[in-house]
């Protein structure tokens, strides 16, 4: 160093802090690069981004390389660095003492916070480049990183501390994800984005909470007469229909209507051709995911499925176009049975059957009424008032007004809903 000048030591020390910024916006861009964009980059073939995936794969002999050559660099300044102050003032205590916290103060600035911002503000334009550098590095400083991570290792054994090195195996939740099409607002249109957070939703809703209750379900008596079932199949508003026997929950077969249309050409229909042509019942426990339930119509290949509880007591029905509304929405298509009916005055408010859903209030008419084990306004009510209300009674549930219009047999039939917040 003494046959160095003055410049050529400036030099030095001005190629060390450039290195050590680097080493500090490496470090930050591979911790900060965004993963699913690495892997759809990866399957393009990029050659970059390949390079960043191996290195991310065993981070933690990137994290101790990058260190390490941070450390080297730092630490080689500070000599450099007094160097020059000795060479300027002297053998200086207190110049000595004001290099030190200069060289400190640039290193804290120009090596360490700005490229670290820059590195997370662009962590791709960052990353893929330093991948070509940081991959030899990671080769030359092996031996010296490989005996600081034994050691590393041997104290976080000591400390029973257990560290996940491949980024790859980390598992997304479905609230990551869902934070991630969250995130995407800007990206996608609001429809496609709702339509994903539904899809992500699917795995914690259940049969239970859109199935049509047993009340609602649009059913064939094979009992009744022979010229009264043609007239029930020739009014029906569904192509699939559950048949019973002697009572509702006795169901005892699905009807295909294309498959009973040769039947329909004769004045009356025979309940013996018409039990050949039932397709066996499909029941679903109540509490089956909606996910797992639209996998599983996929693969028996139906659209149609009884929901009954641990007793086997029929609970409801669920169709596939069910779930396909928790995704899509509403379709148009529905029977008068099943579309609620919603009257709204002049004031805001609206009268509502206490048989609706709480999921379609909340879904059609904008709502945030709970979710619970109620799954009908009915429901809501009486789980709140723990009693039959009498008509004119109003209560407050989430902070809105709700006023009972009228009652019948021992449920809400009637009620009136302000969906202003107070």
């Amino acid at each position: 160093m003494d046959d160095l000048s003055l410049n050529a030591l400036l030099g030095i020390l001005l190629l060390l802090l450039l290195f050590g910024a680097w080493f500090s916006a490496a470090e930050t861009s591979m911790m900060a690069i965004n993963r699913y964009r690495l892997n759809m980059l990866i399957r393009k073939g990029s050659r970059s981004a390949k390079l960043t995936g191996r290195l991310l794969s065993k981070i933690d002999k990137l994290l101790g390389s990058i260190l390490f050559g941070n450390t080297l660099l730092n630490v080689a300044a500070a000599a450099v660095t007094n160097i020059l102050i000795l060479r300027i003032f002297g053998a200086s205590e207190l110049a000595l003492l004001l290099g030190t916290l200069l060289i400190t103060f640039i290193l804290l600035v120009f090596s360490e916070i700005m490229p670290k911002i820059i590195a997370a503000s662009h962590p791709e334009r960052v990353a893929l480049p330093s991948s070509y550098l940081l991959t030899p590095l990671i080769t030359l400083f092996h031996p010296v990183v490989s005996v600081a991570t034994a050691v590393v290792k041997g104290f976080l054994w000591l400390l029973r501390i257990k560290v996940q090195t491949d980024q790859s195996k980390q598992k997304v939740t479905l609230e990551e994800l869902r934070g991630l099409v969250l995130e995407a607002e800007h990206f996608l249109p609001r429809k496609h984005q709702k339509m994903l957070l539904n899809l992500v939703d699917l795995e914690r809703i259940t049969v239970n909470d859109v199935m049509i209750p047993r009340n609602q379900i649009e059913s064939l008596n094979i009992d009744v007469d022979p010229a009264e079932l043609r007239q029930q199949i020739i009014t029906s508003h569904h192509t699939l229909m559950p048949v019973y026997a002697e009572s509702q929950s006795n169901i005892i077969g699905i009807l295909h209507i294309k498959r009973v249309l040769p039947l329909l050409q004769e004045e009356v229909i025979d309940a013996l051709q018409l039990r050949e042509i039932l397709q066996e019942p499909y029941f679903i426990p109540s509490d089956t995911p909606l996910l797992k339930q639209l996998q599983q119509f996929q693969e028996r290949h139906t659209r149609m499925g009884l929901v009954v509880d641990e007793y086997g007591e029929l609970l409801g029905l669920v169709t596939l176009e069910n779930i396909l509304e928790e995704i899509v929405g509403d379709f148009t298509t529905q029977s008068p049975s099943q579309t609620g009916k919603y009257l709204r005055h002049s004031d805001g408010s609206m009268l509502l059957e206490g048989s609706s859903s709480l999921r379609d209030l909340n879904r059609k008419l904008g709502l945030h009424l709970p979710l619970g084990e109620a799954k009908t306004l009915n429901g809501l009510i009486l789980e709140h008032l723990q009693d039959i209300p009498e008509p004119g009674t109003s209560l407050k549930i989430e902070g809105y007004a709700i006023e009972i219009i009228q009652t019948q047999d021992r449920a809400v039939k009637v009620a009136r809903i302000f969906p202003t917040r107070p």
